[in-house]
């Protein structure tokens, strides 16, 4: 029962109770794992539990930078078995982390369409189509699902209309028989003119082709994929070559990496901390999370804008796929691309020379543990 404050009282409590959101309200319902935290190394460490909903095993995979802008999840397809069909009105995009097997998507009176995939593919299924993942082998699969179900579970908070909504989108899925099949033509992206690949499926991320793009650091390659005319997530492939690193830079929350291939690092540290941490006493206050493929890292911690710096040290490229979710500009809007441009150019990446020295002492120490070679050419840091 409200009281009404007495005098000059202020009305309330001094400290603000956080509640759980309509998305950390689904999920606590679901009865499965939930894991919270900067990054995991391996997500096949993670533990699964059945998972009524989705017919399989599963857990939810929620770290700090995600916020409830987006979320992920891991499901596992058992052996020669089928997941329970699903239809809801938010967008996903899915990574075969281990196992072989097919997805089927269909409307109710169509024709179903299916397309076969391996470990590394990525694929995206088109919004509020019916659609289901079939594993016809002998061992189980395992896929990571990223999904834009919190924003509109919170927003809505009616789960009838987000799962069983008949609106066809129909200027997202036109049914053609070739809207599955894997495309290699890139283009320029709007805006920003880097790499795009229009496709709904990428048979092989961890290994397909991308171009030279040079924005993180000498060597960096750099894909931008549009997938099923996705509208709220966005993301990219990229990759670093063996004995070579990124730039420091800060960005929004929400951005997540995945490991394809390799093996690598991510340093984090808040932006008021200034570009040299360890410099001015404050290297203690860096996190730092290693990783293999399977591997997941918060790029952007702690509300966002927070510098992350990312390590290769394997004996071949590290390569990872990005996902987060689409930040407009408005009509008529531009900025400069932190990725890019420098602290001094009104960008939020850290040069070379102006990093923390500390930086090159940490790397070079991770490859010769390895066994791999410091190839950072001499010139990025005169």
């Amino acid at each position: 029962m409200y009281k009404e404050p007495v005098g000059h009282e202020m009305a309330g409590n001094l400290h603000s109770k956080r509640l759980p959101t309509a998305y950390e309200t689904f999920m606590e319902e679901q009865g499965i794992p939930i894991f919270r935290g900067l990054a995991l190394y391996d997500v096949r460490q993670q533990a699964l539990a059945p998972w009524k909903r989705m017919g399989g095993r599963g857990a939810f995979i929620h770290l700090d930078s995600m916020e409830d802008l987006w979320g992920m999840y891991l499901v596992e397809v058992p052996a020669g078995g089928v997941l329970n069909p699903e239809r809801h009105i938010y967008e996903e995009v899915f990574l075969v982390i281990e196992g072989h097997g097919t997805t089927e998507v269909w409307r109710e009176s169509a024709k179903r369409q299916t397309f076969e995939w391996q470990p590394g593919t990525n694929f995206a299924v088109p919004i509020n189509t019916a659609h289901r993942l079939v594993n016809a082998t002998s061992s189980p699969a395992l896929l990571l699902v990223c999904t834009a179900a919190p924003p509109l579970m919170n927003i809505i908070q009616n789960q009838k209309f987000i799962f069983d909504n008949p609106f066809n989108f129909s200027e997202r899925y036109d049914e053609s028989e070739d809207y599955f099949k894997p495309r290699e033509q890139l283009e320029a992206a709007p805006g920003h003119g880097r790499a795009m690949l229009r496709s709904s499926v990428i048979p092989d991320a961890a290994h397909c082709y991308l171009p030279l793009d040079n924005n993180r650091g000498p060597g960096h390659r750099h894909l931008f994929p549009d997938m099923a005319n996705n509208t709220y997530f966005m993301g990219f492939i990229a990759e670093y070559p063996s004995g070579r690193y990124s730039k420091a830079h800060y960005h929004d929350a929400g951005m997540t990496l995945i490991c394809l291939r390799g093996k690598g690092f991510t340093l984090n540290w808040p932006v008021e901390l200034g570009p040299r941490p360890w410099e001015t006493g404050k290297g203690h206050l860096v996190k730092r999370a290693d990783y293999i493929p399977g591997g997941v890292v918060s790029a952007a911690p702690g509300g966002g804008n927070w510098f992350h710096q990312h390590f290769g040290v394997g004996k071949e490229p590290l390569r990872v796929r990005a996902i987060g979710h689409r930040r407009p500009l408005g009509v008529g809007g531009e900025e400069v691309l932190g990725a890019g441009a420098e602290l001094g150019e009104g960008g939020s990446s850290v040069s070379y020379r102006e990093e923390d020295p500390y930086v090159r002492k940490i790397y070079q120490e991770a490859l010769a543990k390895e066994g791999v070679k410091f190839e950072m050419p001499d010139s990025v840091y005169a």
